[in-house]
């Protein structure tokens, strides 16, 4: 079996769990009345890192399913923007460089963006055993449009949960045991796993 064949049941359980992130962040954004909209301070400048092998196996799948010329394109821009988020470093600057995913707002591979990516935006919950929740704010567009609206639960801790058990799973069914830390940018501009640099097709 190749490893393509592999994580086909794996990548299908992440896009379920995506789905289910996507419904539960549109229900709570919609009770707040927040949206992405017309964002001045647009997160895909933020420098997210991905830390799970599933997210990056995915991302690069939706890379290998794009037309040649595209995929050329968007590793061409991936290369761009590490330069720049690594200059910014050198220079002691915080990096603020668009994500190589994004085409006039919107974003290249939607369907296979980052958890982050996803839930990003709305105030929110973890909860540990045995300890208190912790909160996490919105972000700064959200508490300029939102100030003064009463707090919604938006937990978290389900997603997490489910991706790290599923990261888990993946992991013992390739052997792979590697640290992931990659912006998208590192993600896009690195080689595609062998088997999945011939996927081919759309999804």
């Amino acid at each position: 079996m190749s490893e393509s064949d592999k994580l086909q049941p794996f990548f299908d359980r992440l896009a379920d769990l995506y789905a289910r992130m996507d419904a539960a962040y549109n229900a709570t954004a919609g009770r707040y009345g927040f949206d992405c909209a017309d964002c001045a301070d647009n997160c895909c400048y933020t420098v997210f890192y991905n830390h799970t092998s599933i997210e990056y196996f995915y991302l690069m799948e939706g890379l290998a399913r794009l037309s040649e010329e595209k995929r050329r394109a968007v590793v061409a821009k991936a290369l761009d923007a590490r330069n720049q988020v690594d200059a910014a470093k050198a220079a002691g600057q915080k990096p603020r460089v668009l994500c190589p995913l994004n085409e006039n707002g919107l974003c290249a591979m939607h369907g296979h963006r980052l958890m982050i990516c996803r839930l990003h935006g709305i105030p929110y919950e973890i909860h540990y055993p045995g300890r208190t929740p912790f909160k996490g704010s919105g972000c700064e567009v959200f508490e300029t449009r939102c100030t003064g609206t009463a707090y919604l639960p938006f937990d978290r801790t389900p997603f997490y949960s489910e991706l790290a058990q599923l990261e888990q799973a993946v992991r013992q069914a390739t052997g792979r045991n590697e640290k992931v830390k990659m912006t998208i940018a590192q993600m896009l501009s690195t080689d595609l796993p062998a088997d999945l640099s011939h996927a081919g097709g759309a999804r």
